[in-house]
C-alpha cells in the first residue's frame, strides 16, 4: 500500500522542481544513469509494454551531434548540458511481451495492427519520458525536457539500425544553476481543466 509522501518529497518532485536551462558543473554519472533507470522501469505501462527506449548522451561528440539537430536555444542548452537524454518509442515493443507480460502468452498478438500499436507505443514511451523526469528528481537531479529538434534526423543519427524505433522527446540531465531558470509559469486552478462527475 502506497504510503503518503512528506512536504519535501511532493516539494522535490512537483512544488518546486523546475525544468532548467542551465546546469552546474557537477557530472552525471553512469551510476545516476542506472539509478534513475532502475526507477523510472518501475512505473506502471499498458500490459507492461516498456515501450520506451532511451540513449543516454554523455560524451561532447554525441551531444555536438544531437544539437545539430536541434532548433533554437535548445542546441546550446544541449552542448553544455552534463547529459542528455533521448526518450524514443519502440513502434514493435510487441516483440517483447512473450517476456515482459507472461499473464498472456497470446498478448504479442493483441498489438498485431501497426495503427493501434503506434498509438500505445507513444502513449507509453511518453508515460516513461514523465517517469524519467520523476525519478531524476527522487535522485536529486534535474531535467529540461524539450521538443525542438528534429525527429527524423534523430532517428537517422541515433537509430539507424532500429528503424522501428522513432524519437518522442529529448531531456537535458544535470544539476541545475538556479540562475537559469525562468519565473513559474501559470498552473490552472482546479475548477479550469477539471470535473468531478
Amino acid at each position: 500500500m502506497a504510503q503518503p509522501l512528506d512536504d519535501a518529497g511532493l516539494d522535490t518532485i512537483f512544488r518546486t522542481a523546475r525544468s532548467f536551462n542551465g546546469y552546474t558543473d557537477q557530472p552525471v554519472t553512469e551510476a545516476d544513469i542506472h539509478a534513475i533507470y532502475d526507477l523510472l522501469k518501475m512505473g506502471p505501462t499498458s500490459v507492461n509494454q516498456q515501450t520506451a527506449r532511451f540513449v543516454w548522451i554523455t560524451s561532447q561528440e554525441a551531444k555536438d551531434k544531437l544539437a545539430d539537430l536541434s532548433s533554437g536555444s535548445n542546441a546550446e542548452k544541449i552542448r553544455k548540458a552534463p547529459a542528455s537524454v533521448i526518450i524514443a518509442t519502440d513502434l514493435d515493443f510487441h516483440e517483447q511481451l512473450p517476456w515482459l507480460f507472461p499473464h498472456a502468452p497470446d498478448a504479442k498478438n493483441w498489438f498485431a495492427d501497426p495503427a493501434s500499436r503506434e498509438v500505445h507505443a507513444f502513449r507509453n514511451s511518453s508515460l516513461q519520458g514523465a517517469y524519467f523526469i520523476i525519478a531524476a528528481r527522487a535522485l536529486g537531479l534535474d531535467t529540461g525536457p524539450m521538443s525542438g529538434f528534429d525527429n527524423a534526423k534523430v532517428d537517422a543519427a541515433f537509430f539507424s539500425d532500429q528503424p522501428r524505433v522513432k524519437s518522442n522527446f529529448i531531456s537535458t540531465l544535470g544539476h541545475g544553476d538556479p540562475s537559469t531558470v525562468f519565473g513559474r509559469l501559470p498552473r490552472p486552478e482546479f475548477e479550469r481543466f477539471n470535473r468531478v462527475v
